[in-house]
């Protein structure tokens, strides 16, 4: 008898145990990933970026990615709009001061679920001295890679002014426009 009310309880505490779910951390893939942007120029036509050099991180406290946090770093010396003159202007003194200001950085303050694969993703931006908060959008992929690790795909996109971060401040918007897209497709593994 005693046995079986042993049993009982055990089981009856299994059931009421959950454990609580594994943090992880992860780390960009810079192999697959990308980071963009796309201004207006002269009202009529856009040009796009990339910025070549970059580093993120994410912490995750649960089974997926709510409440998660993270870090990023862009080297503004790596911009690249495929042209050797532009690329030269916008990072002169007239808009990033690459010299002066040598890299982007964002830190989350908060990565808010949606629905299942999609967030909105709060933190704060800093570019040419200056830090704003934002909001960027996410949706996320999972798979594996070819040696059956598991990894991540986050699509981020958003939008900020430039003139909130006083970048090209000699310039109009009808010149360059104001806002300025930004977009990356970027795969993490596990750290």
């Amino acid at each position: 008898m005693k046995t079986v009310k042993f049993l009982l309880i055990l089981a009856i505490s299994a059931l009421a145990f959950k454990p609580a779910p594994l943090a992880s951390a992860w780390k960009v893939d810079t192999n697959h990933a990308k980071l963009t942007f796309t201004i207006t120029h002269m009202m009529v036509s856009e040009v796009e970026g990339t910025f070549k050099t970059f580093d993120a991180n994410i912490s995750a406290p649960g089974a997926d990615f709510a409440n998660a946090s993270v870090e990023f770093t862009a080297s503004t010396s790596s911009l690249s709009t495929d042209n050797d003159t532009r690329d030269q202007h916008v990072k002169s003194e007239a808009f990033l001061d690459v010299a002066k200001y040598p890299t982007i950085t964002f830190k989350s303050t908060a990565f808010k679920k949606i629905k299942p694969n999609l967030y909105k993703v709060t933190g704060n931006l800093t570019m040419h001295g200056i830090t704003k908060a934002v909001t960027l959008n996410a949706t996320t992929r999972t798979g594996e890679d070819m040696n059956h690790n598991v990894v991540v795909g986050f699509k981020i996109d958003g939008v900020v002014k430039r003139s909130d971060f006083a970048i090209g401040t000699g310039f109009g918007s009808k010149m360059v426009g104001n806002e300025v897209v930004l977009h990356a497709n970027t795969e993490f593994v596990k750290a």
